[in-house]
Order: C-alpha cells, then sequence, then structure tokens
C-alpha cells in the first residue's frame, strides 16, 4: 500500500470512529458531559399530570393563576374535569365568567338557566357528546352529569376568569344552606319539614354522584 493510500485509509476510519461517536450522542456537545435542560418553561403546565382534588363522583385539575403564574391578570384559566359513571357536577353558576366546556370522552347531560327577560324561564335540557363544545353564558344557572352508568366522563373546561375554581362559582348546596328553612318553605310553597333532610353544611360541593 503506497503512502498516500495508507494516510487515506486512516483518515477514512477516524472520520468513522467520529460519526459514530456523533451519532450515539447526537451532538458534539452532547459529548462534552453537560447535562440536558429540563427546566419546563413558564408558559407550560402539566394539567394531565398535575395532582387531582378527589371528589366523591369523580376528579378535578385546574390551571389557574394560583398555580400557573403566567395566567395571572390574563383572564383565563382551564379545568380537567372528569365524573365517574353516575357523576354529577353540582348545579352553580358563576357571576364573574362564562364557562365552556369540551367533551373529551363520554357523554354528559346538561341543563342550562337563563335569563327571563321575557316573564318566563328558558331551561335548556340536552346531551353532549364527545368532540362537541357547551357554552354556559356568565351567570346562568347550568350542570352537567355523566350520562353513562358504566363508563366515565372527561371534559375540558375554560374560563374567562384567572381566578381558581370553585372561587367564582355559587353552588345550590351553599345557596339553599345560606337561607332560613322558612324562607325556603315560603318560596317552595312547602312545609318547613319538607327542608329537615336538607345538610347544613354551607362548603363547595364541585363534584358529587346519584344516590
Amino acid at each position: 500500500m503506497s503512502e498516500i493510500s495508507r494516510r487515506g485509509a486512516l483518515g477514512a476510519g477516524a472520520g468513522i470512529a467520529a460519526a459514530t461517536a456523533l451519532g450515539a450522542t447526537g451532538t458534539a456537545e452532547a459529548s462534552s458531559g453537560e447535562p440536558a435542560k429540563t427546566t419546563t418553561p413558564p408558559y407550560v403546565f402539566p394539567l394531565a399530570k398535575s395532582t387531582p382534588v378527589v371528589h366523591d363522583g369523580g376528579t378535578l385539575r385546574g390551571a389557574h393563576e394560583k398555580n400557573f403564574p403566567v395566567l395571572a391578570g390574563q383572564q383565563g384559566s382551564v379545568y380537567l374535569v372528569h365524573l365517574d359513571p353516575g357523576g354529577v357536577r353540582e348545579p352553580h353558576w358563576h357571576p364573574s365568567a362564562w364557562e365552556l366546556s369540551y367533551i373529551i370522552s363520554g357523554k354528559a347531560d346538561w341543563s342550562i338557566l337563563g335569563t327571563h327577560e321575557d316573564g318566563s324561564y328558558h331551561n335548556q335540557v340536552f346531551s353532549a357528546s364527545t368532540g362537541e363544545l357547551v357554552f354556559a353564558p356568565q351567570g346562568f344557572f347550568h350542570y352537567f352529569a355523566n350520562s353513562s352508568t358504566t363508563e366515565g366522563l372527561d371534559v375540558l373546561v375554560m374560563f374567562n376568569t384567572s381566578t381558581g375554581e370553585p372561587n367564582d362559582d355559587i353552588g345550590i348546596v351553599g345557596t339553599l344552606n345560606s337561607l332560613p328553612r322558612e324562607i325556603l318553605a315560603a318560596s317552595f310553597g312547602v312545609p318547613v319539614s319538607a327542608f329537615a333532610a336538607i345538610p347544613k353544611d354551607l362548603k363547595p360541593v364541585v363534584i358529587t354522584r346519584r344516590r
């Protein structure tokens, strides 16, 4: 072998070795021993992996200004709601926000009660399935429940407020328990005893289940 051939072979061998080293590490810098950057950008929130609030009937995961600081002052928050079979999102309304819900999987029964400027209530009762959006205007009374007795329901809920849920909603349980029993009885036109079995806890329920 000539001197030129020998040098060419050595050069090719060195090139192959270098290429192999780069292929194993991805980049020349990666082989320097420097740790890869793993810092999560401030614009990313691991919603699906966040710790859920567990209720009897389902779970709630949320991204809001308290745990996702980039939302502060942006008038926006997002929640991942899971309802077990028989699960119910407590009837409620939001005094200062509308609610936009996307059905990720499953089927939900809905009821939305709006204002009645014409003198009659307009209560919309319907179902929404996977891939559909449901909009509840600000201040409208509403709830949704899992239609299925065997499958779970997953809903992504978006609000035009950065406040954490349920700090921006008023539920039916808290509403009833904020009123004297005789006032409730007078409003419903029934004896006071009709409300005797209602628990007197004045606290958010958020998610419950059919009994």
